[in-house]
């Protein structure tokens, strides 16, 4: 594969960098350690404008290449926060956090972006500004979503932005990508139950909320199959179902939570007005109230159609395996925020037949480093030419 022969050289340093990150996990905006590190690394690297702080732990580098008459700039994004699972496997530089590991590879998305930074810091062959985005809080606390409502789009006047995953199942190396609605919209919602408790021998005296529960969660189902036009995707998922604590009473109350997925704002409605529609009325037959908690988390990922065009371009300087229709996934991603502020585009970075993620054995391949590393650099220059 046509790497970067100077992000090659440094590979292992890249690595370091990646596993020192693993052994160190934190969560959503806790991600203290990891962006202090990522400043750290600026600062040697030399970028021209180092910014803490943005989205509460969010790092901004700004590198300005060589010339400056194209008044363009560019925004790479990786994210730094880890997952709440236990890591199961034995190595040398497992998570040394209990109950938190890096099993999403963010740690590797950030290691690859610091790569890119130290090349691009290094050769300024570009024309322009090419702005590098560390971001707190993917994995369900909204970081991008606080770092463009800080105004970060404006204040360094980024005018189309980029980011990158890895993917465990797609071949070593193969970049793969589409146009348009790409990842779904994550939503979150809360269901909860008011029926009337009692001694669980007497059922005849009381409004079962359990028995209710299970209904609501029974009828939730047809609503993908009877109300979602079936060519759409939409997925409704319940994950958590609390009520009572005693083994013969009746609760007076039960929770329900989970997720709904959607492909696109019109699907989304149809969602919500029918969930609550389901909700509220088959509570009443039981004689039971039921309220539903509908909260729009992640926008759906939508990769701008010619800023695709252009990534796929740049990935094939890389990888002679680009891949420019990846089927859509019901994952969410909150890099759609930034996404609906400027346009661009997000890609997958294949790492092989490894475990997936957010499993507890999970590990980023860092064969794929100098990979990924080359395509940030390469999107730079080639957005920016010098000549």
């Amino acid at each position: 594969m046509p790497i970067i022969n100077r992000i090659a050289d440094f590979h292992d340093d890249v690595t370091g960098w990646r596993r020192d990150i693993h052994a160190h996990p934190e969560l959503q905006f806790e991600v203290h350690r990891t962006a202090a590190l990522v400043a750290e690394k600026l600062k040697e690297f030399g970028v021209d404008e180092i910014v803490t702080g943005i989205g509460r732990t969010g790092v901004v580098g700004v590198i300005k290449g060589r010339k400056s008459h194209s008044g363009r700039t560019i925004g790479l994004r990786a994210d730094m926060d880890a997952l709440p699972i236990q890591e199961v496997i034995e190595r040398p530089y497992r998570s040394k956090t209990a109950g938190v590991m890096h099993a999403c590879g963010h740690d590797g998305h950030t290691a690859m972006l610091l790569g890119a930074a130290r090349y691009l810091a290094e050769t300024r062959n570009f024309d322009g500004t090419a702005v590098v985005i560390f971001q707190p809080a993917e994995e369900g606390g909204g970081g991008g979503r606080e770092m463009v409502k800080e105004g970060m789009m404006e204040r360094f006047a980024i005018d189309e932005v980029y980011g990158m995953h890895n993917a465990p199942g797609i071949p070593f190396g193969q970049f793969s990508i589409r146009p348009g609605p790409m990842m779904a919209a994550a939503d979150m919602f809360i269901i909860d139950i008011e029926g009337k408790g009692g001694h669980a021998a007497r059922p005849q005296r009381v409004i079962d909320t359990t028995l209710v529960g299970a209904h609501i969660m029974t009828a939730l189902q047809s609503v993908v199959s009877r109300n979602v036009d079936p060519v759409e995707a939409a997925v409704i998922s319940v994950t958590t179902f609390k009520a009572g604590d005693a083994f013969n009473v009746i609760p007076q109350t039960a929770r329900l939570t989970g997720t709904a997925r959607t492909l696109s704002s019109e699907v989304q409605d149809i969602l919500e007005i029918r969930m609550r529609e389901v909700i509220e009325h088959t509570a009443a037959a039981f004689g039971a109230k039921a309220t539903l908690d509908y909260q729009r988390h992640y926008p759906v990922l939508s990769n701008n159609a010619e800023k695709t065009e252009f990534a796929g371009k740049v990935a094939r300087l890389v990888s002679d395996k680009v891949d420019m229709n990846t089927p859509q996934v019901m994952g969410g991603e909150d890099f759609s925020f930034m996404l609906d502020a400027r346009p661009g585009a997000f890609i997958y970075i294949g790492q092989g037949d490894t475990q997936y993620l957010h499993h507890p054995e999970y590990d980023f391949n860092d064969e794929i480093i100098p990979i990924g590393a080359s395509y940030w650099a390469k999107l730079v220059e080639t957005a920016l030419p010098a000549n």
